[in-house]
């Protein structure tokens, strides 16, 4: 019987082996090469804005956010996670009223504080997120009289590190906090036009 057709094959297969390996390591090196150019290319800063009109005084919202124990009843994240922990630090609400909370996968872990705090016109807070990932931002909200009714903004802007970019490739980030935004302004709303109208 005779090998050498086989015998022949294998090395050819061997001999092959090699350049098919070279294309594909210089296949996966072009598509991680793609991948990092791809992220370099995102923006290096994020906002996201969402406003809602309130029939009541512009104090009356700005109460509900200016103390953060009011807030966590409009707090969005709150009711992804009912089990979530949160503690108090500072004064009862304004500068230096603090929140820190541990949740779930879908809220994390971080630490909020009123770093501004202006009667019936802006509230600024210092956002110090620790879980799934480390980062800072900072949250706004901007209260605007229109008569009788109020326009609240609500805002988040804060610096892209390389996984947030990279996060932003796959997850539309404007429309997951866009989303929660809008939640807790309809409860802020709610809540308002109720004290309002007491």
């Amino acid at each position: 019987m005779n090998r050498r057709p086989e015998t022949a094959l294998v090395l050819a297969r061997i001999l092959l082996l090699p350049t098919m390996l070279t294309k594909i390591l210089i296949a996966v090196a072009i598509v991680l090469v793609v991948f990092l150019i791809a992220v370099a290319l995102q923006p290096n800063h994020f906002r996201v804005e969402r406003s809602i009109v309130v029939a009541a005084p512009a104090a009356v919202p700005f109460g509900y956010v200016n103390d953060l124990q009011k807030w966590n009843a409009i707090n969005p994240w709150a009711k992804l996670d009912p089990a979530m922990k949160s503690t108090y630090g500072g004064p009862p609400s304004g500068v230096g009223a603090s929140h820190a909370w541990a949740g779930n996968g879908e809220v994390g872990e971080g630490m909020m504080t009123i770093i501004d705090s202006r009667p019936s016109d802006l509230i600024r807070m210092r956002l110090d997120f620790k879980k799934p990932f480390a980062s800072t931002a900072t949250a706004e909200y901007i209260f605007r009289s229109q008569g009788a009714a109020t326009e609240v903004c609500w805002s988040m802007s804060g610096a892209k590190n390389f996984i947030s970019k990279a996060f932003g490739l796959v997850m539309n980030v404007d429309k997951m906090i866009g989303d929660q935004f809008e939640k807790g302004l309809a409860d802020l709303k709610a809540i308002s036009e109720a004290g309002a109208g007491k």
